[in-house]
């Protein structure tokens, strides 16, 4: 057994191609090719994603084997993402990852996109010290948004999830309604720093145990910016501010909510959390207070790390690469793949 195996690592489950090359748990390179032209279509238009992977993953590769100064025949293994995603972009990914595989005669790693979210924060010198299990896991993007009851490395369980929107979509979907550029969830957030959150006040949903619905106040929002526009058309303009304040303060809240109800349901106040979302200032000091008023234990994840990226893939891929748990040339991608 590799102790600190080098893996090469690649994610491909959206709209971003990425590669990152591992040292045991340590980050040698990171790599992200974004792909600029879903912002003309104000969200990802996926034949156009699978389009752009295709021309993308070669050169991201490439950088990742050249910032970690590594030969490609150092690598150990190839971690790559499964599911859940876009079926055409992770064709794209796990094709490539099986032909190189292949090619060099490493085994695969097959990797769930929502694990890795979580396992991140076991990357090397990510905390001082790292999450103990077991914890509750919260994933938040633009497609996804759980409540996990973490046992272990793979041993997840979902407590909570959406029943319709995902908390990412909401952000984006209701900036666009604003006439903030695509992905507006950024746009609001930085916004909403400049606004007063108690401004406008919006329904929140009433969902049974630990799931979550954001449907309801995206429709709200949206009925509530037609009637104010209609008395006076210069009313987004004038409040955008605010408006991105109050919408915040209320998407934070909903899941703050149920976040508070599964620490007292589990007993347990780790609170890990990943995803595109967890970049949002409004939740990092929503869930900061929780810890300093409550004594909750926070992991928030780096920047770097909350939107898609390799790394995440690659960490997850180490934990298998100890258990021997490797993949096989015939598995099929999933867009819905669930642990």
């Amino acid at each position: 057994m590799i102790e600190s195996p080098y893996l090469l690592a690649i994610e491909s489950s959206c709209d971003d191609t990425a590669a990152a090359v591992m040292h045991g748990k340590n980050v040698l390179s990171n790599c992200v090719a974004n792909q600029k032209i879903h912002q003309q279509y104000g969200g990802v238009v996926p034949e156009l994603a699978s389009r752009a992977h295709q021309s993308n993953i070669v050169p991201v590769i490439q950088q990742a084997l050249q910032q970690a100064n590594i030969d490609k025949k150092q690598i150990a293994a190839i971690a790559y993402t499964q599911g859940p995603g876009l079926l055409g972009s992770l064709l794209v990914g796990g094709s490539f990852a099986k032909s190189l595989a292949l090619a060099w005669g490493i085994p695969l790693l097959e990797i769930d996109h929502m694990q890795g979210h979580l396992l991140v924060h076991f990357i090397e010198d990510v905390h001082p010290k790292p999450p103990s299990f077991p914890f509750i896991g919260v994933t938040l993007s633009g497609g996804h948004t759980q409540i996990v009851w973490v046992e272990d490395y793979f041993k997840m369980t979902i407590l909570g999830s959406t029943l319709d929107d995902a908390i990412g979509e909401a952000f984006d979907k209701c900036g666009k309604l604003m006439g903030l550029p695509y992905p507006a969830g950024p746009y609001v957030d930085r916004l909403a720093q400049e606004g007063d959150p108690t401004r406008f006040a919006f329904p929140k949903p009433k969902v049974a145990e630990l799931d979550v619905s954001y449907s309801g106040i995206k429709t709200a929002f949206m009925n509530f910016i037609n009637r104010e526009t209609q008395k006076n058309s210069a009313f987004v303009e004038e409040n955008r501010s605010d408006l991105c304040a109050s919408l915040q303060h209320a998407l934070v809240e909903i899941i703050l909510d149920k976040l508070t109800q599964a620490v007292a349901t589990q007993k347990n106040k780790q609170i890990v959390i990943g995803g595109g979302v967890a970049a949002n200032s409004g939740l990092r000091n929503a869930l900061l207070k929780k810890e300093k008023d409550e004594g909750w234990r926070v992991f928030l994840p780096p920047f770097a790390y909350t939107t898609d990226n390799a790394a995440m893939i690659g960490i997850a891929g180490y934990f298998k690469f100890q258990a021997q748990n490797f993949g096989k040339l015939n598995t099929a991608s999933n867009a819905r793949l669930k642990f």
